[in-house]
């Protein structure tokens, strides 16, 4: 996992995203418009693109997130 996002919208999603909250990105480009995260469920869904902005997290807190997304 390399990629974070912030949630900007969550108009069709309230229980699923939190609005202002930083998502793992699991998968890009696997369906036109539409971007793959882990959400509040935990689970990996599709959701729309327009949703979300592409941020940089620093890297001990890339770590943090990932491992709490990530249960190994």
């Amino acid at each position: 996992m390399s990629k974070f996002v912030l949630c900007i919208e969550n108009k069709d999603y309230p229980s699923s995203l939190e609005k202002w909250k930083i998502y793992p990105a699991v998968k890009e480009n696997e369906v036109e418009g539409y971007i793959r995260i882990i959400d509040e469920s935990g689970e990996d869904y599709l959701y729309p693109e327009e949703y979300f902005v592409t941020i940089e997290v620093p890297s001990g807190a890339k770590e943090k997130i990932e491992k709490e997304y990530i249960k190994t």
